[in-house]
């Protein structure tokens, strides 16, 4: 797909969308309070979103990929419209963990993990964050020790997606010096005998995704499990980070979007005063400031995302932009939802509750609303 930079998407982005929307509509919909309940999106799910070559925007032609940063971020915004937990979980496999073994790993590497993540038939998830280390990588504390056929690696990893249904880990370690030029990243699979995991967290939201402590103890790996090149696993995940950046964006125009469609929806149907809500003047005004604040942030979503795919100068800014913007207007905007719909809103029963949960993980996923900021401000240096 060629990225369009104009404020209109383009015909097969348009396209794109629609099929998307169809897709979820059929597929993701039907499933969301059985993934509510178990606590991860069904296996089957995986393999639907597989078939339909949902999972592979992010590869390289060779490797199946067919897409773009701005049909990834269309493709986060339509599947968080359904649910925040099914969107991220195959959000972290196809577009925060499996971007890292498409863009550094080997030939062999790409061989043996990319077929399967691609098809939906295995997930994977990336493990960086620990108990002390979050948006700051540079401080992590995992070790990665040489041994005779490999490393050992020693540490543990918290709030990890996909920790629990993974099959295979991208895991950043420690082997040189303190600071961001010693660290290297991983593969590791799930079934290694120095890997185990915590029992999945209770969350706020996200009650359909798999979120887990990750404990390395002793975990030996081979020398061809290191993915990228030595001591440079910093520099690879920062430059992981604007499409992570991207989808997380995608994923809040999907909170704010749906919630608005079902709040408008209720205005139109419920009554107060002899009228319906949209007969009020102060409540048509809300739901139209409301439309204005979505529409700004696909905008700078969409621009961030087509820069990027451009290789615009500009591009990290933008996509830090849209990821602050994002996140702050989609929890603003799914809270004056929850009063539009009053005590109903408040249920856990409505969509609009599930969003309200889900929508608040933003501002700290993907590095906090002040990572973006301290990015930004660097501008004001020069």
């Amino acid at each position: 797909m060629a990225a369009s930079t104009s404020w209109e998407l383009d015909r097969e982005h348009e396209d794109f969308r629609a099929s998307v929307r169809s897709f979820v509509d059929r597929h993701v919909r039907p499933v969301v309070d059985e993934a509510e309940a178990a606590g991860r999106p069904p296996a089957a799910l995986m393999k639907e979103m597989g078939n339909a070559g949902l999972l592979s925007l992010a590869m390289g032609e060779e490797d199946g990929g067919h897409g773009d940063a701005l049909a990834i971020t269309l493709l986060s915004e339509e599947l968080t419209r359904a649910s925040g937990g099914i969107a991220v979980t195959a959000l972290v496999s196809g577009y925060m963990a499996g971007p890292h073994i498409a863009r550094f790993g080997t030939r062999a590497q790409k061989a043996r993990y990319l077929p399967g993540l691609v098809a939906g038939e295995s997930l994977a998830a990336i493990a960086v964050t620990e108990p002390g280390a979050g948006s700051d990588v540079a401080r992590i504390t995992t070790r990665a020790s040489r041994t005779a056929g490999g490393f050992r690696l020693d540490g543990t990893k918290m709030f990890i997606t996909n920790a629990g249904i993974a099959d295979v880990l991208v895991v950043a370690a420690r082997t040189g010096a303190e600071g961001h030029r010693g660290i290297t990243t991983f593969l590791v699979d799930a079934e290694n005998p120095g890997i185990s995991f915590g029992a999945p967290l209770r969350k706020m939201g996200w009650h359909a995704s798999d979120t887990r402590e990750v404990v390395l103890s002793g975990c030996e790996v081979p020398l061809d499990a290191v993915l990228g090149e030595l001591d440079r696993g910093f520099h690879q995940i920062m430059a992981a980070f604007e499409l992570e950046r991207l989808t997380l964006a995608g994923m809040g125009i999907g909170h704010a979007a749906e919630c608005l469609a079902l709040a408008v929806e209720h205005a139109r149907d419920r009554e107060a005063f002899g009228t319906p809500l949209t007969g009020l003047q102060t409540m048509r005004h809300r739901l139209s400031a409301l439309e204005v604040e979505l529409e700004a942030t696909r905008l700078v979503t969409y621009r961030a995302a087509a820069r990027h795919d451009a290789g615009h100068p500009e591009a990290a800014r933008s996509v830090a932009m849209a990821k602050y913007h994002s996140a702050l207007a989609s929890n603003r905007i799914v809270d004056e939802c929850v009063q539009v719909l009053g005590g109903s809103g408040f249920l856990e029963e409505t969509p609009v509750a599930r969003h309200y949960r889900d929508a608040r993980v933003l501002r700290i996923g993907g590095g906090t609303d002040e990572i973006q900021l301290e990015i930004l401000s660097k501008g004001l240096e020069r």
